[in-house]
């Protein structure tokens, strides 16, 4: 080969057009999230933004620095551009851990090794990064999408049960209304005490604050601190050094209060609690959402047949849409999530559905 021939074949050096338009819009998204934070994460951003660009170094290189034509970048990732300018939310992150678990560095010959190990780190970093997001949302959202979830496969099953059974349509109507209204003030209920009692529980088990007096006059030789810790978790070895450390320095300080989290050992996350309110109010407007899908038919006249199939049809792309979101911030896929959702409430609702067509003809 001599020095004027390019390196590579022809599909090699497509194949490095593609890897380098889509580590130039990686970059440009760990770059655009990176805008909309501060602190902490915004470094980290900046980093992996660094890191692909370091990569993309890497293709620009085996092109011998010939950028002519480089092609877009793919669907995938330029749609994740366009939301993280316009979000630069969790669910950018969510697809962009997926998208750094796609890469195909660790087959391809001339990928270095320690660029596949930088992809599959950077995953980690992302997924660190979007599990703030989701601890943030943990409480409030599990509540809201179990409360649509609920609400849409419920009051199907009640509305298709009690029209397969052949009575008026206004009967079907106002009973999917009396389901709606139940299973809300049920759900919103039974979510505002779950989520109280939980709470309740880390706080029984939260140290007592007024124990800190005790601790500057401790025997620093024969510490019963260290059995606080012990009873905490901590190894008994850890316990002994860590509770004389603190003594000594409560001690050395001459003060007789110990600092605020003198007494802990676990940090409790109650983010990922959430509020009884807060859940109470998302459990029940998520449900009532749900469970209104299914009686819109009713509500605009329908009824019988026509009116199952089209509450079947509104439920159903609901169900999917759940699934879906559900899976984009689980990083998993969204089709698999959407599709599980389906199959279950389409499931419930069909055994309703037969049960009241036996009914029906039963009483027939």
């Amino acid at each position: 080969m001599t020095p004027d021939e390019p390196t590579g074949t022809p599909a090699d050096r497509a194949r490095w057009r593609r890897y380098l338009a889509d580590e130039r819009a990686e970059a440009a998204v760990y770059r655009e999230l990176a805008a909309r934070r501060e602190g902490e994460e915004r470094e980290i951003l900046l980093a992996l933004a660094a890191a692909e660009a370091r990569h993309e170094a890497h293709w620009l290189a085996l092109l011998d620095g010939d950028e002519t034509g480089i092609p877009r970048a793919d669907l995938r990732t330029r749609m994740l551009a366009v939301l993280a300018r316009r979000f630069g939310s969790i669910f950018v992150l969510a697809l962009a851990q997926r998208a750094e678990a796609r890469s195909p560095y660790a087959s391809d010959p001339h990928a270095t090794r320690a660029m596949a190990a930088d992809e599959r780190i950077h995953g980690e970093v992302v997924r660190g990064l979007a599990a703030r997001g989701r601890r943030s949302l943990a409480g409030t959202f599990r509540a809201a999408v179990f409360g649509a979830n609920d609400g849409l496969v419920s009051n199907l099953a009640l509305v298709l049960g009690i029209g397969a059974t052949g009575v008026p349509a206004s009967v079907v109507l106002f009973t999917g209304i009396a389901g709606l209204l139940a299973g809300a003030l049920s759900m919103g209920a039974g979510e505002y005490v779950s989520v109280r009692s939980q709470r309740e529980l880390l706080e029984a088990s939260a140290p007592d604050p007024t124990a800190r007096e005790a601790l500057g006059d401790l025997d620093i030789d024969a510490n019963e601190l260290a059995l606080v810790y012990r009873a905490r978790g901590m190894a008994e070895q850890e316990a002994v050094e860590h509770a004389a450390l603190v003594v000594a320095r409560v001690q050395a300080a001459g003060r007789v209060q110990a600092p605020t989290d003198a007494l802990s050992v676990i940090q409790h996350d109650d983010e990922a609690v959430g509020t009884g309110l807060s859940a109470a109010i998302s459990s029940f407007l998520f449900f009532a959402s749900g469970a209104l899908i299914p009686v819109l038919p009713y509500l605009f006249g329908l009824s019988a047949t026509a009116a199952i199939v089209t509450a079947t049809v509104l439920v159903s792309i609901a169900l999917l849409l759940t699934g879906a979101t559900v899976g984009l911030l689980s990083g998993a896929s969204p089709l698999k999530r959407a599709l599980r959702q389906l199959a279950i409430g389409l499931g419930a609702a069909a055994v309703t559905y037969l049960l009241g067509l036996a009914f029906g003809t039963s009483i027939g």
